[in-house]
């Protein structure tokens, strides 16, 4: 099977960053004149698509992990994603979802930490978890605070 034959099938599978499109190229052994070549190629025919790519990432990263923008913004860059894509998948996320699902895992988290008896220690490592799944820390700190102050 050619080089062509194989990144047809890899990006008709489904949606790959151009990374990782390029990055299946050289492993097929393809020069850097054929990766470009066919990298193009692959745009043209719409099989490579960039910002697509960038919705569908942050739409199912925060859907079904949910992921925070901070560690969605990460991914996409590791992926080498524009600015501009980055900034347009960032726009599947609905802001009082987002905000909803945040105060959720905050929540989950607090209850299951209420053996820790000292309240900053179970604040602090709340704090942690929900930075860690990539959220900001200005929202972390409201739900946190609206937490504390229901219970």
């Amino acid at each position: 099977m050619s080089a062509r034959e194989s990144i047809y099938r890899y990006c008709n599978y489904q949606l790959r960053s151009h990374q990782e499109a390029r990055n299946k190229l050289y492993e097929l052994g393809c020069k850097p004149i054929e990766v470009e070549e066919l990298i193009s190629e692959l745009i043209e025919k719409g099989l490579l698509n960039e910002e697509l790519y960038a919705r569908a990432i942050a739409r199912g990263k925060f859907r079904m992990k949910q992921w925070g923008k901070v560690k969605i913004i990460q991914q996409l860059k590791l992926q080498r994603v524009s600015d501009y894509c980055i900034k347009k998948a960032l726009t599947e996320i609905d802001p009082e979802e987002y905000y909803n699902t945040l105060k959720k895992l905050a929540q989950k988290k607090w209850a299951e930490l209420k053996s820790e008896k000292q309240q900053p220690i179970r604040k602090n490592k709340t704090y942690r978890y929900l930075a860690l799944k990539g959220y900001e820390s200005s929202l972390i700190n409201d739900a946190l605070n609206e937490i504390v102050s229901i219970t």
